[in-house]
Order: structure tokens, then C-alpha cells, then sequence
């Protein structure tokens, strides 16, 4: 028959906090549906608590007729105390008509309260148990709410446990706490666990009584509470009366208590704590915990306790219950293996002939076995009532907010993890529909942790193949919830949520429908990477799983058999293809990398691009063969770097003497295989841009050494030869630039193999010049002739000024082919009015220009390092800069120019001004003459730019499809960034940033992060400058608002909103050291005061009654009084009142309400009570000179 009587239905309702659960994730809204059709279809869930029955099945459910309604074969205090008894102490009462309601109090025993001699708190005094050993507890409290409400506890002296909050840091401990306690012994952790518990035994067996006391006392020290209880009172006091009285002494001001303070020794206690508790139930196993004194008074204190409205009591008491019960669930499972052992002993014995038995151990057989099962009894008693009576309402319990960093675990948290333990220990008496349901209800909670603790309890089960058939009404009833988590906002939640799904889908592969498996094929391109590679994990079960790929003997066209992992690769290719994200193919072996051993079978991956399909195969499509190149450079750059993509991971991760090891090996791999396999793989794919492009970048990976080392000079040739093919046959700028930096890695100085690359490099440039100045020369004489160029002159003019536009970025043509000349003279024509030369052809000289001045910088500190002479070098680059910043501002300020020139000009303009900024000249004083600073002109032109080009609305292009916003946006942010650089690099005054910093707000989507990354950058450079630019932004925000009839702002407030709101974003970026900004905030305050009333002070003719024109700018300047000290906030008010002077006749009207509103917020917190004095409503002081100070001003601040 099943232990409880009716079997548990797993559809029973779940408590009402969780109907309907709160979603947990930002889900679109497909799987907002799926969530709620999964809380309205749990098999019938309702809003309903569930009910525990003190003697009928678990849940209050009615029995069926005949069946057996005890929970186990007889509950705890009846095999105790007798079927008429029930107990009244601390929390073992149950009796056969009571129930249990975790959102009612517990129902205590039946009484006669008619009674006028009835005491409910009063003792009931000793009652002999049916066994005839131990005392009766007192009374159980009513359980309260389970959403405590933690009463107010009195103000107490700093120090208790360590000075207040910073006292948990240091670990020290009160005076005030009898140093030979368990709790003063366990703190300081200087006596091993085993020998204290052993010597707490020793004083048991002499003296139980006060043994108990000694544990009783321990549990209330390490719940923070000073008070003490002595055995008279032990003796005469119930548990209620007990804990009432130690609650009153509960007097810790801060309400900080062990469990939850800081430090390395607190976190020592609390780990010393739970061994403790559960060492001294294992050393008590054989004996002490069933004389039926020790566990019924324990069970009894931390039953009350953890009723308690204090929540270091129920915080404790909690903590110590569960882990009682872990200790419990081991001592069961060694008595279940002893009864199990001495069942066999005995029926093996029993079986024996009648001349072949021993009657004495058959006889001492079955008394052994009668008693392992009154203990096994006694055990599933103690463990069946704290349950009910702790466990199902803990796991429910709410309580206030703990602070951040405290490391507070919650009791549901505590409750989920004890429970996963029993049910993988204890499988037997635990893992059951009855027991799974709480973990399957609290998948719901509010709390990451806390799901995080049910997904960690279900884990072991799962991977457990047989508890697979206990586990199966659970899975269909919480799959869809379980699958929903996987898109859970906390991270580490997701993760062990995929990781679940993935063992759900080992052990039960068919309940998992394709729709739920798509949910988590999405996860491996999502930028968490923990998540992603968890997904990874679930990808090589359901797709990749070797058990699914029949070993097949497939050979190619020439007779070479195919590679184990081929057809795992095809259908990666096919996953990769049908997901859609082919930009995102780094992200996808990122995910796989680590997991599966196919993503770096180069071997595997080159034979099906390059081997011919054999008979039974089919041949990759191009769509295919483009992908495979994708993923196979995509796993070549991880292999050769170590580094996750962009977006996944630490941008500096700090990698392991094996890591950097296992980097290497790989890198020499593929090193060795594409040395010899890259050529044909250029050769058979050079005429696909997307496919060369990819192809190109593979030797960036290299160990070039190897080249050497291995002799494969030959290959190289072959390398360097499809490369210069490559780039004459190609126009694609990916192309380009990837063979041009494929080129440059090759030809570096301290490689073997630099002086043959250099050979080939300085024949491609030659060729390419050549047939840039054939092709420039076939154009203008088609000009000179009055011909028009034909379309295919235009396009080869146009490709080769593209071509050495990108190769000067990486090789320098100008020192080896001088070359500035010609095009210079091509990009001069970007400023002429009438041009005859295509814009494109214009534009790549403009940038070939560029790249030639900064080639030119980094030839002359060439030449520096080698000795040689560098003034010539310096006054022919110097002529070129010139030159150049010349002719850029002079495109940049014709406006009938097309754009595109513009562009090109200002992002020159930016970097220029970065490479030859003032600190060139001196960290290098032959430099000097180099250094070009922006004047103030330069700076208002590029500042112009911005205003013009970058923070421009998009309601022109609604033509427009997304891709093309999205590069539009792109573009825009390149244009400031190139501007923030210069405020960043302290190229231009801080003050420039103003026009910049105030449209934060406004274009907070767009370019939010680079402002705010401008911000920080400024404010490192100089803080009061940065100050002033922020409130130079504000000003003008102010001064643009709509003015009325007598030349005022319009006070309107939505007007002021996106201003108030501006400086507030502001005042956050200061932080919160006030005292490290103190400087640059009072600055604020005093320029914004200023600002707001000088108009008014200096008009003689002005009605000094009236209010100032700018009055209402101290509602915006009230935004940053938080950021004030409150010395200064003195400081400033009075600063304020020398000025404006309240109260006066008209200071009532509305006109005045902001310099009352700004007077609240600097006198917030401030104790003193500065009151206004009277007088003129604002008093006359000195002007301001050209440098914006003012006479006097200095002193008041």
C-alpha cells in the first residue's frame, strides 16, 4: 500500500502566490501565451492553498473508503505520546482531526475555552509517553501569516556583534558571550567539530538537561539575540513562553544577525553552523536520537522558532530545521541499507533446512530487524512532522528587502536545496508527486535565486536514469514551465534551465515537441555566453549526438573515404543556414566550440570543399559552401586566439598557463593543415568575393614560422600569388582590405619569411601604380581631347585609385613609389565647383592622401629609431600636412560639395588632429614642428559638422528600408565618436562639448553611450570644466525655450521637463563621491544661481520686487543639490539668500515658486533649520568680468 494513504495528485492546485506566476523573462508574445496557457492547464490547477493533514494523506484529500489515512504507518507524537494525546510544546501538536493551512495559523488542540481556569500559554506539565520515556513539550503558537512583517526591535549599544554593520567585517565577537558556549567555540573555530560534538555527547549522557541547555542556547546565540536561558527557566517555561521571552531580549538595532554579516568569519560560522547540527545527529544516530528527549525538545525549539516574527529566529531556526532533516535523510538511508541487509540475512537464514538453522541468529536476526524498523519509524516521524510543520511553511515565506551585498539567502532557497538533497538521497520516501510539487509551484517564485535552487535540486534527478519513471507525471506537468525559464533574466537561471531541458531530453526524448526545442536552438547566438554554450550542449544531444550517425564507408570521386564527422558537419551547415543569422557564425561556434570536437576537424571540413562527391553523396550548393567557409574561419580565429566574439565574454580575460598552451597547439594544427591546403582553396573559390574574402583571412592565424621551420617556402609562393590574383580580379572593399592586411602580416620585419613576402608585395604595388597612372593618363586624354571617357575608363580609373586608397593603409606607397603628386592633384579637385573627374575616384584620393600623411609620421619615427637623419623627412611631411588640413577645411566649408567629400574631409580633419595633437612635441621635441592644435575657427567648423549631420531627426527617411537606417546610424555614430575623440584626447577645450552634452537627452537612443563615455572622459581631464560645459548646455536649452510679452522663458512645465530631466542625467554621472566632486558641483551651483537672477541686478531701471527674468532656471539647477555636501548646501543657501531675499509681500505668487522649490531641496536633511532672512527680494552685486568670475563671489563659497 502507498505510505499516506491516497495516492497525491500532481493537478492539485498550487498556493495562491503563484497563480497566476509573474513572468520572470522579457518574452515576446507568443511565449507570454505559452506561459499563461501553462498556469491555466497545470491538469487543473486553482487558487487554492494546499492542506496538510495532521493524520490523513499528505494534502487534505479525502480518503478513499477502506484506505489507510495516516501519513506514514503512524504519526509522530501517536507513536509517542498515544492515540489521545497530542503535543503541546513548541510545535509538535497534531492531532487526528487537525489540519494544517499554510496561509491560516496551525490549529491547535480542542479546548474548552468556556474554562475560566483555561490558560492557553499556561504548561501542561509532564504526560508519559506510550513508550514510557521522554517529556511532553508545551503548546504550540498559532503560525502566523506566512508574510512576516519583522517586529521592531529596540535601539541597543553598537557592538554586539561587532561593532553594528562594520563590525561583521572584522568577525569579532561580543563580550558579552560566556566563551566555553557552543556558540563562542564554533565562532572561533579553534576546536575541530568532531571532538566538540563529542564532548557535547559526553555531557548529554552525564546530564541531559543541561547538554540540552547548552544546544537550546546555541541556536538562540547564533540567531544575534543576547539573551540567555537558564535551566530553571529550561525547566518551568514552555517553548512559547521561552521564545517569547528571549524575542523581548532581541534587541539589535541594526538587524543584523550571524547568518547574514559580512566577512570571513561570519561566512566561517555559517558553514561551521550547518556541520554542527548535522554532526551531531550523525554521531547521535546509533542511540541518543531516539530516547526520544533530545530530538522531541530540538524539533520542539526550532518548530517555534521558526514561527517566530523575528526574522533571525525564523532565518536560524529555518537553516538549522533543514539541515536537522538532511542529517535525518543520511541516518535513514543507513538504517534502510542496515534493515535491508538484515531482511536478506534473515529470510536467507529463515530458508535454511530445520537441521541446518541457528535459532539464536535467527532469533537475534529478527530482533535486530524489529528494531532498525522502530527506528526507521522513528526516523520517517521526525522527518514526515517537521515537514509538515517547518518545511511547508518556510517554503513560502516572504520577508522584507535585505540589503545588497548581505549574503542573505532566502528561506525558500534553503528550503529547495535541503529537498533536492532528500529526494536524490532518500529517493525511496522523497521522490514523490507529493514532495515534487513544491519544487514544481516554487519554479514560479519572484526570486532568482530561489528558482535557481529548484532548477539545481531537479538537476540530479533527472540525470538519474531510474528515477525516470518517478519523474514523469512532474515533467509533463512542469515541462512547458521549465522550458519557459531557459529565457529567464537571470543569466545563471537560464543556464541551469537549458542545461535541465538537456537532460530532460537524454532521459525523455519524446516529451520535448519540436516548438520547444526551437526555443532553446535560438539561445546559441545570444550574447550571454554561459547561456549559449549550455544551448550548445542541447544542440550536440538533439542534432549531433554520434549515437545518431550510422558509420557509413562513403568515399569521394578519387577513391578517399570521408571523415567520421561529415555528416555532423553537413547538418551544422544546414542548422546555420536555416537559422537565419548568417553574420552571426562566430557566435555559433563560440557556442560549440568547447563541446564538440567537430568544429575544429579542419581535415573534414576542407575535404568536402575541395574533394569531389563521390556515388552516393550529394554535392554542397553554393549556399552551403559559403557557410562551411564561414564557420571554418570562424573556428579558426577562436582556435588561433582564444578570444570570444565581440559582445560574449571579458574583453580581457587573463587566460591559463593550459589555456595558452592549448591556444598554441591548435594554432600549430591548423597551421599545418592550411598551409598546404589554403591555395586550392583559393584557387577553386577566388571568383566569389564573399568566399575569398573569408578564405583571405586564414593566414592572419597563422604560426608564420612554421613556413620556415616546415619548409613550405613553395606554398607560400603559391599563397602570394593567388593573393596578387585575388586583388587584381576583385573590386569588393572586404576583399581588399583583407588581402591587404593578410599581406602586411606576412611581410613583418621579424618574421624568416619577410624579405621573400616583401619581394611580392613591392611587385603588386609596382604593378598596381602602374596601372593606376596607364589608366589616369587614358582618362585625361580623353579629356584633353574633348572626348567623353567611356564607362569602362571610368571604372578602371575608379577601381585602381580604390585599391591604392586601401593598400596605403596598410603598405606605404608613398615612400617607395612617390606618389603624393598625382594624387594629390586628383583630390584637390574635390574643391572645384565643376568637376571632370568621377566623385568616387576624387573621393579614394582624398582618403589616399590620408593614409600617405600618416605613413609619412610613421616613416619619420622609422627613422628616428634607426639613427638616420629626419629633418628633410620632417619638412617634406610637414608641407603635406599642411597641404592637406588645408585643403580639408576647405571642402568641408563648400557646401555645394557633394557629401561625400564632406564626410571624408572631417573624418580626416578628427584623426589628423589626434596623431599631431600638442603631446606629439613633447614626448618628442624634433616633432614639434609637426604639432597642429585646432584653432577656434577649426573647432567651430567641426562642431558645425556634427550639429548639421549627426543629431539630425529621421523623418526624411521613411523611404528608406531598415538596412539602410541602420548604415545611416552607423555612419552618424562614426562622425561623433571622431568628435568625442578629440574632447577624450584633450584636443579640444572641454567647453567645445557643450553643443554635444545637451542633446543627451534627446538622442539618448542613438548616441546615449557615446556622450555618456564623452562625459566620463571629460570630467577625468578636468572636473569643473566639465562642470561648466554641462551647465553651458543647460543654459542654452534654456535660453532656446519660447519667450513671453516682457522677454521671459516660458516657465511652461512640460517645456522645462526634457531640461530637468538633462540635468538630472547630469548630476547622476557624478557618482556618488560627493566629496572627490564637491569642487565642480558648488561650481555649478554658484554659476546657475548667478545666471538665474543677473539679468534683473543688472537693469538699474528694474522694479526690485519683480522676479528675474531666468528665475525659473533654479528649478532646474535644484536637480543637482543632492550632489551637494551638507556643509555646502549651507554654504549655498546662504549664497542664495544674500541674493534673493525671502519672505517678501509679492514672494507668495507663483513667479517665486522656484526659489522656494531650490530652497527646499539645498535645506533637505539639514537639522538647523536655516530660516530666510527679509529684506529686498535680491540684492545688487558686482559684474562679471570676461572670465565669468565675480567680485566677492569667491567668499561665499
Amino acid at each position: 500500500m502507498r505510505r499516506g494513504g491516497k495516492r497525491i495528485r500532481m493537478d492539485e492546485p498550487p498556493p495562491p502566490e503563484f497563480e497566476p506566476p509573474t513572468p520572470l523573462t522579457p518574452m515576446d508574445v507568443h511565449l507570454e501565451q505559452m506561459e499563461q496557457h501553462a498556469a491555466a492547464n497545470w491538469g487543473g490547477y486553482a487558487a487554492q492553498t494546499p492542506q496538510v493533514a495532521g493524520t490523513g494523506s499528505f494534502l487534505n484529500i479525502t480518503p478513499e473508503a477502506g484506505q489507510d489515512t495516516s501519513f506514514g504507518n503512524q504519526s509522530y507524537l501517536e507513536s509517542t505520546l498515544g492515540n489521545d494525546a497530542t503535543a503541546t510544546s513548541g510545535g509538535l501538536q497534531m492531532s487526528h482531526s487537525d489540519s494544517m493551512d499554510t496561509s491560516d495559523s496551525l490549529t491547535t488542540e480542542p479546548t474548552n475555552t468556556s474554562d475560566p481556569d483555561y490558560d492557553p500559554n499556561a504548561s501542561t506539565g509532564r504526560v508519559t509517553r506510550a513508550r514510557g520515556r521522554g517529556r511532553l513539550p508545551a503548546k504550540r503558537p498559532a503560525v502566523p501569516d506566512e508574510s512576516f512583517e519583522d517586529i521592531p526591535v529596540a535601539p541597543a549599544r553598537r557592538g554586539r556583534w561587532g561593532g553594528g554593520r562594520g563590525g561583521g567585517r572584522g568577525g569579532t565577537r561580543s563580550s558579552t558571550v560566556d566563551e566555553s558556549s557552543l556558540y563562542a567555540i564554533i565562532l572561533n573555530g579553534h576546536v575541530s567539530q568532531a571532538q566538540l560534538v563529542d564532548d557535547w555527547i559526553d555531557a548529554y549522557k552525564a546530564n541531559r538537561e543541561e547538554a540540552l541547555l547548552q544546544l537550546s542556547q546555541f541556536f538562540i546565540h547564533a540567531s544575534g539575540c543576547r539573551g540567555t536561558i537558564t535551566l530553571e527557566m529550561q525547566m518551568s517555561m514552555d517553548h512559547t513562553s521561552l521564545i517569547r521571552k528571549m524575542t523581548e531580549q532581541f534587541d539589535e538595532e541594526s538587524g543584523e544577525y550571524p547568518l547574514i554579516m559580512t566577512g570571513p568569519n561570519w561566512k566561517k560560522f555559517r558553514q561551521h553552523f550547518c556541520d554542527f547540527v548535522q554532526l551531531v545527529v550523525k554521531q547521535c544516530q546509533y542511540s541518543i536520537i531516539y530516547d526520544q528527549h533530545l530530538m522531541d525538545n530540538v524539533i520542539a525549539l526550532l518548530t517555534g522558532l521558526t514561527d517566530s516574527q523575528v526574522r533571525a529566529f525564523r532565518h536560524t531556526a529555518t537553516l538549522a530545521a533543514m539541515k536537522l532533516m538532511t542529517a535525518l535523510v543520511d541516518v535513514a538511508l543507513t538504517v534502510h541499507i542496515n534493515l535491508d541487509n538484515t531482511h536478506r540475512q534473515y529470510e536467507a537464514e529463515r530458508q535454511k533446512t530445520r537441521e541446518r538453522q541457528a535459532t539464536d541468529r535467527l532469533e537475534n536476526l529478527l530482533q535486530k530487524r524489529t528494531e532498525l524498523e522502530e527506528n526507521m519509524e522513528e526516523i520517517k516521524n521526525m522527518l514526515a512532522y517537521m515537514f509538515k510543520s517547518i518545511f511547508v511553511h518556510r517554503y513560502r515565506d516572504t520577508l522584507p528587502e535585505i540589503r545588497p551585498k548581505s549574503p542573505f539567502v532566502p528561506f525558500r532557497a534553503i528550503c529547495m536545496h535541503e529537498i533536492g538533497i532528500w529526494m536524490k538521497k532518500f529517493h525511496v520516501n522523497f521522490l514523490d508527486d507529493s514532495y515534487l510539487k513544491y519544487i514544481g509551484w516554487t519554479l514560479n517564485d519572484k526570486v532568482g535565486d530561489v528558482r535557481l535552487k529548484c532548477l539545481e535540486s531537479l538537476f540530479p534527478l533527472y540525470a538519474t536514469e531510474e528515477f525516470k519513471s518517478k519523474l514523469e507525471l512532474f515533467t509533463s506537468k512542469f515541462k512547458d514551465r521549465i522550458v519557459s525559464m531557459t529565457l529567464d533574466k537571470e543569466f545563471p537561471v537560464a543556464v541551469h534551465a537549458v542545461k535541465l531541458v538537456t537532460s530532460i531530453l537524454k532521459h525523455h526524448r519524446d516529451i520535448l515537441s519540436d516548438k520547444d526545442c526551437e526555443h532553446v536552438y535560438e539561445l546559441v547566438f545570444s550574447s550571454h555566453r554561459a547561456v549559449a554554450q549550455a544551448a550548445g550542449e542541447f544542440i550536440n544531444e538533439r542534432l549531433f549526438d554520434p549515437a545518431q550517425y550510422a558509420q557509413q564507408n562513403i568515399r569521394t570521386r578519387r577513391g578517399k573515404k570521408r571523415l567520421p564527422n561529415t555528416a555532423r558537419i553537413k547538418d551544422l551547415v544546414m542548422f546555420f543556414i536555416e537559422s537565419e543569422l548568417h553574420e552571426h557564425g562566430a557566435y555559433l561556434v563560440d557556442s560549440l566550440i568547447e563541446s564538440n570536437d567537430m568544429v575544429k576537424d579542419w581535415e573534414c571540413m576542407t575535404d568536402l570543399l575541395l574533394e569531389e562527391p563521390g556515388e552516393m553523396e550529394e554535392a554542397l550548393d553554393n549556399k552551403q559552401e559559403t557557410s562551411l567557409i564561414e564557420v571554418m574561419v570562424c573556428a579558426v580565429k577562436q582556435s588561433a586566439t582564444g578570444e570570444p566574439p565581440v559582445g560574449r565574454g571579458p574583453s580581457r580575460k587573463i587566460l591559463s598557463a593550459k589555456e595558452v598552451k592549448q591556444i598554441k597547439d591548435d594554432q600549430e594544427k591548423l597551421t599545418e593543415h592550411f598551409m598546404g591546403t589554403l591555395p586550392p582553396l583559393l584557387e577553386k573559390f577566388s571568383a566569389d568575393a564573399e568566399k575569398a574574402a573569408n578564405l583571405l583571412a586564414i593566414p592572419q592565424y597563422f604560426d608564420l614560422e612554421l613556413y620556415t621551420t616546415h619548409r613550405q617556402e613553395m606554398n607560400l609562393e603559391l599563397l602570394l600569388e593567388h593573393i596578387a590574383k585575388i586583388v587584381d580580379k576583385h573590386t569588393s572593399t572586404e576583399v581588399l582590405e583583407t588581402a591587404a592586411k593578410t599581406l602586411e602580416l606576412l611581410s613583418s620585419d621579424d618574421l624568416a619569411i619577410a624579405g621573400r613576402v616583401d619581394i611580392r608585395r613591392k611587385e603588386l604595388l609596382q604593378q598596381m601604380f602602374n596601372k593606376f597612372s596607364d589608366e589616369a593618363a587614358d582618362y585625361n586624354n580623353a579629356l584633353d581631347a574633348g572626348e567623353e571617357p567611356n564607362e569602362d575608363e571610368t571604372v578602371n580609373l575608379v577601381t585602381y585609385l580604390k585599391r591604392m586608397a586601401i593598400f596605403q593603409a596598410c603598405h606605404d606607397f608613398e615612400q617607395k613609389l612617390r606618389s603624393w603628386d598625382p594624387l594629390f592633384a586628383i583630390a584637390s579637385k574635390g574643391n572645384d565647383d565643376i568637376r571632370r573627374l568621377p566623385d568616387e575616384a576624387i573621393r579614394h584620393a582624398i582618403v589616399y592622401c590620408y593614409h600617405a600623411v600618416i605613413g609619412g609620421l610613421e616613416h619619420v619615427e622609422d627613422l628616428q629609431k634607426q639613427g638616420a637623419p629626419v629633418m628633410e623627412a620632417i619638412d617634406v611631411l610637414r608641407n603635406k600636412l599642411d597641404l592637406y588640413i588645408d585643403l580639408s577645411r576647405k571642402i568641408m566649408r563648400n557646401g555645394i560639395v557633394p557629401q561625400i567629400f564632406r564626410e571624408e574631409c572631417y573624418i580626416s580633419l578628427c584623426d589628423l588632429l589626434i596623431f599631431f595633437k600638442e603631446d606629439l612635441g613633447n614626448e618628442n621635441p624634433a616633432l614639434m614642428a609637426l604639432c597642429r592644435p585646432p584653432d577656434q575657427e577649426l573647432q567651430a567648423e567641426l562642431n558645425h559638422f556634427i550639429q548639421e549631420y549627426v543629431f539630425v531627426d529621421d523623418d526624411n527617411d521613411d523611404g528608406k528600408d531598415e538596412h539602410a537606417k541602420i548604415e545611416e546610424l552607423h555612419k552618424r555614430r562614426n562622425f561623433l565618436a571622431s568628435f568625442a575623440k578629440l574632447v577624450a584626447y584633450n584636443v579640444i577645450p572641454v567647453k567645445m562639448a557643450s553643443d554635444l552634452f545637451k542633446q543627451y537627452v534627446q538622442y539618448y537612443n542613438d548616441y546615449g553611450d557615446i556622450i555618456k563615455a564623452t562625459l566620463g572622459k571629460a570630467r577625468e581631464i578636468n572636473k569643473v570644466n566639465c562642470a561648466q560645459a554641462m551647465l553651458k548646455s543647460l543654459f542654452d536649452l534654456y535660453r532656446a525655450l519660447p519667450q513671453d510679452d516682457h522677454g521671459r522663458p516660458t516657465t511652461n512645465h512640460d517645456l522645462l521637463v526634457p531640461i530637468k530631466e538633462l540635468a538630472k542625467r547630469f548630476a547622476l554621472s557624478f557618482g556618488l563621491d560627493a566629496v572627490r566632486n564637491r569642487e565642480a558641483v558648488t561650481s555649478i551651483h554658484r554659476e546657475g544661481i548667478y545666471y538665474a537672477i543677473h539679468a534683473n541686478v543688472d537693469d538699474e531701471h528694474a522694479d526690485p520686487s519683480s522676479p528675474p527674468p531666468n528665475l525659473s532656471f533654479l528649478e532646474i539647477l535644484a536637480e543637482f543639490t543632492n550632489k551637494l555636501l551638507r556643509q555646502d548646501k549651507r554654504v549655498v543657501l546662504g549664497y542664495l539668500d544674500r541674493r534673493v531675499k525671502l519672505p517678501m509681500p509679492s514672494s507668495n505668487s507663483e513667479d517665486w515658486q522656484p526659489v522656494i522649490t531650490y530652497r527646499h531641496s539645498l535645506m533637505q536633511g539639514d537639522t538647523d533649520g536655516i530660516t530666510a532672512p527679509t529684506g529686498r527680494a535680491y540684492g545688487r552685486r558686482g559684474r562679471r568680468d570676461e572670465e565669468g568670475t565675480e567680485d566677492g563671489s569667491e567668499a561665499d563659497f
